[in-house]
């Protein structure tokens, strides 16, 4: 069984994600609100905290960036993530599940 924020999808897997921007550091730090939390050292602007997350879960991940798509939340802390050719249990593993 894999976590609740991470689900299967044809040719990949889509993440429900909230983040905080300005973090001290970019890290997962648990599980919120059935959602995976991730703390993003990068501000909410110009796209850079967008930009960092997707940094992020392609380096964590061990995918190129290229696979990461934001799907939905641009603007907001609650985003949808998808990320192509990996399975639920892979991304639950290498991310934790909280």
């Amino acid at each position: 069984m894999t976590a609740g924020w991470v689900r299967d999808e044809r040719g990949g897997v889509v993440l429900e994600v909230v983040v905080v921007p300005r973090a001290s550091r970019t890290r997962v730090v648990g599980v919120h609100d059935g959602r995976l939390k991730l703390q993003l050292a990068a501000p909410p602007v110009g796209g850079a905290a967008n930009e960092a997350l997707v940094a992020f879960l392609a380096d964590a991940l061990l995918v190129r960036r290229s696979a990461v798509a934001l799907v939905r939340g641009e603007t907001g802390r609650r985003k949808t993530v998808r990320v192509e050719g990996l399975d639920a249990a892979r991304v639950a593993a290498a991310l934790g599940e909280g």
